[in-house]
């Protein structure tokens, strides 16, 4: 296994994937409702159909190749990366469709550049349980903003850490860290 590896999640830890999908959603007429809720058709009030109809469009387009970094990532990936020797690989539920896949690819290397090591894309909102698996207690941290995946990589031995959203702010089993510069504060002091 690579020395110094994180493991992390593109969307909502790496990418600014919400900010990118209001202004989509806004062209097509869909103001966001609630903002501390993770359900895409509870936060538009629309149907759990078109919830995943639209999140599925948006991540087959070519905006998705263009989501700009989240937060202070670009700054604390550069510093782990050229400081500290870690490497990414990023393991996202994006698309099954090769040009959505190529997208993202481009984009996560546009913004972190040799830093990510590898990107593994998932269908659309599917489980990272099998992707997850050949790291099972390795102690690798895992960086994740979905808290069920946030918990999953904690239950296989992972060393998980949840990316705060206003969605899993109330979250206690995995530590809640607010931005790269408390995921850099922990991983290079091994808090």
């Amino acid at each position: 296994m690579v020395k110094n590896l994180i493991l992390s999640d593109a969307d909502g830890v790496l990418l600014n994937w919400e900010f990118a999908f209001d202004c989509w959603m806004e062209e097509k007429g869909h103001k966001r409702i609630r903002k501390d809720e993770y359900d895409i058709g509870i936060r538009y009030s629309i149907t759990k159909q078109e919830a995943s109809e639209f999140v599925k469009l948006f991540n087959e387009s070519a905006a998705i190749g263009f989501l700009p970094p989240l937060r202070d990532a670009m700054h604390f990936v550069k510093i782990l990366h050229e400081q500290h020797g870690y490497v990414f690989r990023v393991i996202t539920s994006l698309s099954s469709n090769p040009y959505a896949q190529k997208l993202r690819e481009r984009n996560l290397k546009k913004l972190f550049g040799t830093a990510i090591d590898s990107v593994t894309c998932l269908d659309t909102g599917a489980d990272k349980d099998a992707a997850l698996e050949p790291y099972r207690n390795s102690g690798l941290y895992w960086i994740e903003d979905k808290e069920e995946n946030a918990v999953l990589g904690k239950n296989i031995g992972l060393n998980a850490l949840l990316m705060e959203h206003e969605h899993n702010m109330k979250h206690t089993e995995v530590p809640i860290v607010k931005n790269w510069y408390e995921i850099w504060n922990t991983v290079v002091n091994r808090i």
